[in-house]
């Protein structure tokens, strides 16, 4: 749902695209990729939403995402994007990737006013990003900030009207990013957005952007939204520190994450 959108997964460096999948499978349990990776979700029956796949020439990309319903009401969206980017166009891959995971004037791996955190690493062409935040839902499925992704959400829209289920007006996210032309060249994104009441969060008043208690400028106000939010902290750590440890990078690559 963004530029290249997830709870309890784990990935692991993939050569080719092993598993498929079809828009509409339902899946269980476990999300298999491929042969060494099979993904744990939480409990209920996860649907696929979007499947998207690039070839060109020797580059290959794809983009799954995946949805979990509850009462008729959606409470996760996973998406993972997944870029074998090895081998020839090495300098303009690298700073096609550089130009827009830092110096993308919506979104980036950077500080920004509606960001909670951020966590970076970078060096040469590598970059380990984890970035944690909550998203105006209906905002970022219809009216995006950047012009160029208006549409880019039609699979879940398509999804969401077609089954007549309910969206949560604020979900939190987490953001995990991870390329190094030292470990194979491939590049892993993965999304996660939650429905905030799936960590019992309390209540919410507002529910646009600028205005939500789980802004960073409002959440010292709404203590009970800041506990909330630090347990998807934590939540988002493990899971990055697992992201990290089956990608198996590079130890002075690790986030620092406490």
């Amino acid at each position: 749902m963004k530029k290249i959108l997830i709870l309890f997964l784990i990935i692991l460096p993939l050569n080719s695209f092993a598993a498929d999948y079809y828009i509409g499978e339902k899946v269980n349990r476990v999300f298999k990729l491929n042969k060494h990776l099979s993904i744990e979700l939480s409990p209920g029956e996860w649907e696929v939403i979007r499947k998207t796949i690039f070839n060109w020439r020797t580059l290959n990309q794809r983009i799954i995402g995946i949805g979990r319903v509850e009462n008729n009401k959606v409470v996760e969206i996973i998406e993972i994007y997944e870029g074998l980017l090895s081998g020839k166009y090495v300098g303009a891959i690298d700073s096609i990737i550089n130009q827009i995971v830092f110096y993308d004037k919506y979104d980036g791996c950077y500080e920004r006013p509606e960001y909670y955190l951020v966590k970076v690493y970078r060096k040469g062409s590598t970059h380990n990003c984890l970035i944690v935040n909550h998203v105006e839902v209906f905002k970022l499925l219809n009216s995006p900030d950047d012009p160029s992704l208006r549409g880019i959400a039609a699979p879940y829209n398509f999804w969401i009207d077609s089954k007549g289920y309910d969206i949560p007006k604020i979900m939190l996210e987490s953001d995990h990013s991870y390329f190094s032309r030292l470990m194979r060249g491939n590049w892993f994104r993965i999304a996660r957005f939650i429905d905030p009441s799936i960590l019992n969060a309390p209540k919410s008043k507002y529910f646009s952007e600028e205005t939500s208690e789980y802004h960073p400028a409002k959440i010292e106000n709404h203590l009970l939204h800041k506990k909330t939010m630090d347990e998807w902290v934590k939540l988002s750590f493990d899971f990055h520190k697992k992201f990290e440890e089956k990608n198996q990078i590079k130890s002075h690559h690790k986030l620092k994450l406490n």
